[in-house]
């Protein structure tokens, strides 16, 4: 069956697949069979035949009770779990049915078969989950190895009600062997177990349990190389397997990545992990556990289940995974236009002297209200870098760098070579005119408010090379001059260290790079985050929108370096999934004076409501829509009613490639 999280979160995801048999039967037809589910030896004292197990117990009285029925999920891996379905018939006297689930597979294939209800046609069967006077019940019961114990729980989309759920958990614990608890689903079930004065356990906890996480899978040869963090690691190499107490804000090209903090799906390095086709994987306390390693050559394998460690021998050629496919020649920017362009004249055809993220800002602009709408900003096109690089000879001075004894062969000479190119391009005398236009544009248009300066080159949001997090975003820009500089900061983020080695390893012309850039009015943003238009763990499962979010402004959301508040909503079932809640404990605002700083967090931690949820997935529809129907990686922020669009970019899935 497909689970609400794929293979991604431990015994999360068994706990949604098995949740699949419990759905009325327009989603169930969705639902694939499992490859198999026999129990692997040693998972009880004695193999359990459940094709010789009874139809259904109306008690469980042991371990072997629960495992005669129990249908196995992922045997043999980390993310094992057995579970069973149960029926309860609320006729008088109630009775509960727990259901030997390889057999039936679904409630209603039970209720049938037993006769309790022959003729169950689709009205009735959707009633079971959503009329509080409803005659079943369908629910599972899971082992969790990691709490441990039982739990007991209903399909996100179940409408619960207190008094149901108060009439389940008597009729469950007075028929179980063991304690168990009832486990949410989302948001509403915890709201009813509130009502209904009961304890339970929630997805978020048993997430805060997992002990590792594959990011992006796959399997790489390198050199493991433990280190505290980036900064302190200057000479990393598409040869090095790197192992990170936190999660990067910007990485070179290296062979794989594993952190001992987790992250989100949506972090910038993560988002170029899934480019470079690397495996990038959490693991919990991962320098003590690969401390052995370090120095040597190994191979690292990640699964959707598990991560593998193998002495290796040292490569004779650059591991798999760090060169891409399909990357070569970047889209030729047109130099003709010159002007600068207000994001209300721009359409996706005009990202060949714009590029794709202001283009598809432009579209945006008009399509979404009333829903959201797009900050109002402009773009300077490609032609104004390529002019002011050309009259800083900047491609004679990349070339005659290139030629220096290390730079081909030495990252720190590359880095501090690469460092003076950036200094002389950020503080070249401006173009007189350009800043004469700029002045003119943000004071006609923008009113001389504070803004956003970011890339929008034609090295980004391409179909094999992301780019996230590459370039330099400058936050709430104010005054004209900081604007011009702001303008050049961006151009010199072409030769940031972490771009020019992703270009390289992707077998990208440095000199065929433009830089168009897009500056846009600051949002002082309440929350922020992003968001994929579909399960980012199931690529079936479209009626899914994965949101990450945080506080304030939406920079760390994308730095990834503090796990965010995670949500998962089905359009299906209108339900909230919650997978984790905001780790921050600090937000980012805006400066009256320019910049931004950081301010203690007050209050609760949840960021977004369910109804804000919902309404953010409706954006997320309708950007997708609006951009040709491909599902879309989308930075949003929430200011006051309003949501704001930042940025849409294709969503990459290293899992399809």
């Amino acid at each position: 069956m497909k689970s609400a999280l794929r293979l991604a979160y431990l015994h999360l995801v068994a706990l949604s697949a098995v949740l699949l048999a419990a759905m009325p039967n327009a989603l169930a037809q969705t639902a694939r069979k499992p490859s198999s589910y026999e129990v692997r030896q040693g998972t009880t004292a004695a193999a359990i035949d459940n094709a010789q197990a009874p139809a259904q117990l109306a008690r469980i009285a042991s371990r072997d009770d629960f495992m005669r029925l129990a249908r196995i999920y992922n045997p043999g891996t980390a993310l094992e779990m057995p579970h069973l379905i149960f029926t309860i018939d609320r006729r008088d006297p109630a009775r509960i049915y727990y259901i030997n689930t390889p057999r039936y597979e679904l409630h209603e294939n039970f209720v049938r078969r037993e006769r309790l209800l022959p003729q169950l046609d689709k009205a009735t069967l959707n009633a079971q989950y959503k009329d509080p006077q409803r005659r079943f019940l369908f629910g599972t019961v899971s082992w969790q190895r990691d709490l441990p114990g039982y739990t007991y729980e209903f399909w996100e989309g179940d409408q619960l009600t207190p008094a149901l759920l108060r009439q389940t958990d008597q009729l469950v614990r007075g028929s179980f062997y063991e304690a168990i608890r009832f486990k949410t689903n989302s948001t509403l079930h915890e709201q009813t177990a509130r009502s209904a004065g009961l304890p339970f356990t929630t997805q978020e906890a048993l997430l805060r349990e997992q002990s590792f996480l594959p990011l992006n899978t796959g399997i790489a040869s390198g050199r493991l190389r433990i280190v505290r963090s980036i900064e302190q690691a200057s000479d990393l190499s598409p040869q090095d397997i790197v192992v990170l107490d936190e999660v990067p804000i910007s990485l070179p090209p290296v062979a794989g990545l594993v952190t001992q903090r987790p992250s989100t799906l949506l972090s910038h390095v993560n988002l170029l992990a899934k480019g470079w086709r690397i495996p990038n994987v959490y693991v919990r306390d991962a320098q003590a556990a690969l401390r052995v390693y370090d120095g040597q050559w190994i191979e690292l394998e990640v699964t959707n289940n598990d991560y593998k460690v193998r002495p290796a021998l040292r490569p004779t050629r650059t591991p798999p995974g760090t060169t891409q496919a399909g990357v070569r020649n970047l889209p030729r920017p047109d130099l003709s236009v010159t002007t600068l362009k207000p994001l209300s004249a721009l359409r996706a055809r005009d990202s060949n002297h714009c590029g794709v993220k202001a283009a598809n800002l432009g579209t945006l602009r008009s399509a979404l209200p009333p829903s959201a709408r797009v900050p109002d900003g402009f773009c300077v096109p490609f032609s104004q870098y390529q002019s002011a690089m050309q009259k800083l000879r900047i491609n004679e001075r990349l070339a005659a760098l290139q030629q220096q004894p290390g730079f081909a062969t030495d990252a720190n000479v590359r880095r501090t070579a690469l460092t003076a190119l950036r200094a002389e391009i950020a503080n070249a005398v401006p173009d007189p005119a350009l800043a004469r236009s700029l002045q003119s544009q943000w004071q006609s248009q923008l009113q001389g408010r504070g803004v956003f300066v970011r890339s929008s080159s034609n090295s980004e949001d391409l179909p094999n090379f992301s780019g996230a997090g590459l370039y330099t975003t400058v936050p709430n820009v104010v005054g004209t001059d900081a604007l011009v500089r702001a303008v050049q900061t961006v151009w010199a983020s072409v030769y940031n260290f972490e771009a020019y080695e992703a270009r390289r390893a992707a077998g990208l012309g440095q000199d065929a790079v433009a830089m168009a850039v897009l500056v846009q009015l600051a949002a002082p943003s309440d929350s922020s985050g992003v968001m994929i238009t579909r399960d980012p763990f199931d690529a079936a499962r479209r009626h899914i929108t994965y949101i990450s979010a945080k506080r304030g402004l939406g920079i760390r959301v994308v730095e990834g370096k503090r796990q965010a508040e995670q949500v998962m909503y089905s359009n299906w079932s209108k339900a909230v999934q919650v997978l984790s809640r905001s780790a921050e404990d600090t937000q980012l605002v805006a400066n009256a004076s320019g910049g931004v700083r950081e301010v203690a967090l007050t209050g609760s931690r949840q960021v977004l409501t369910d109804a804000l949820i919902a309404r953010l997935a409706a954006v997320g529809s309708r950007t997708k829509q609006a951009l040709g129907g491909v599902d879309q990686d989308i930075e949003w922020a929430v200011v006051g009613d309003d949501i704001l669009i930042l940025q849409s970019r294709p969503y990459v899935d290293g899992s399809s490639r």
